[in-house]
């Protein structure tokens, strides 16, 4: 599919990396409107070509849609900054920063659908209850819900003590190998203002959550929370035997169905206003 990469600014003057992909059949004809657009957003210390953030861009540009990825600042992508100060609030800004520089595209239109992993679903879940008109639909995989239950969970796992009482987290890069990830307690102590229960009214729009069955990040019961507080059009989706970030190829390829079967429907939905 064609792609444009830019370098954009966000509202701190560092450096994004942004990736828009056209609907081949929308390039051929020259037509830079598709009349439907996606933001695609990757979790904490993720980058844009994460095979799972490419599968979601590929069964939207599958189904029509102009895509936008992107490296948020503070994340092991094409992007400025450090990932130890990496927090919610920057990721958050980040997007809004990103979708601020897109109204000034040809191909910008609203309402949109974002969607997100895991901390970027948490970020999009937050934009989406900030700005429900803007939004068409919500697709947030494997997403943080709240920080407190962030915060309960990693308790449960033995992962906070040690994090707490020396001020860092350290632990190998999957998806980077020989990267050290080191994050400081400062990231937890951020995370801990959000909370998509919070104004989970505001989210009426149809919204699509996908979980992994061995997810031990934010887990299928984290996902039932959020799903049972849902007031709109809703569909959960468990994914067995997958873990909090999709890998294997069969789990991605079943991601990507699970997408564009909701797609299809959401296409033919009125959009919802408050």
């Amino acid at each position: 599919m064609p792609a444009q990469k830019v370098f954009i600014q966000n509202r701190k003057t560092q450096k994004i990396a942004v990736v828009v992909e056209v609907p081949a059949q929308i390039f051929d004809s020259q037509k830079f409107q598709s009349g439907k657009l996606a933001f695609v957003m990757h979790g904490l210390s993720g980058f844009k070509e994460q095979p799972h953030l490419q599968t979601i861009a590929a069964a939207f540009l599958e189904r029509g849609y102009t895509v936008v990825r992107f490296d948020t600042t503070n994340t092991f992508g094409e992007s400025e900054g450090d990932y130890e100060n990496a927090t919610v609030t920057n990721y958050y800004e980040d997007l809004e920063d990103v979708i601020a520089w897109s109204k000034g595209q040809p191909w910008y239109q609203e309402p949109f659908v974002l969607s997100g992993h895991s901390l970027g679903g948490i970020c999009v879940g937050l934009y989406a209850e900030k700005y429900p008109e803007k939004v068409k639909a919500l697709a947030p995989i494997s997403t943080v819900v709240s920080g407190e239950l962030t915060l309960k969970n990693s308790y449960k796992q033995g992962i906070n003590e040690e994090w707490r009482r020396t001020g860092w987290k350290e632990e190998q890069s999957i998806s980077k190998p020989g990267v050290v990830k080191r994050l400081p307690w400062s990231h937890m102590e951020d995370r801990l203002q959000y909370d998509l229960l919070k104004n989970v009214q505001n989210l009426t729009m149809p919204v699509l959550l996908v979980v992994g069955e061995k997810d031990e990040s934010t887990p299928v019961e984290h996902q039932k929370i959020l799903y049972d507080a849902l007031p709109g059009t809703k569909e959960l989706n468990i994914i067995p035997g997958a873990l909090h970030t999709f890998r294997e190829a069969a789990h991605l390829a079943e991601l990507k169905q699970i997408i564009q079967q909701w797609l299809v429907k959401i296409d033919i939905l009125p959009v919802a206003r408050l």
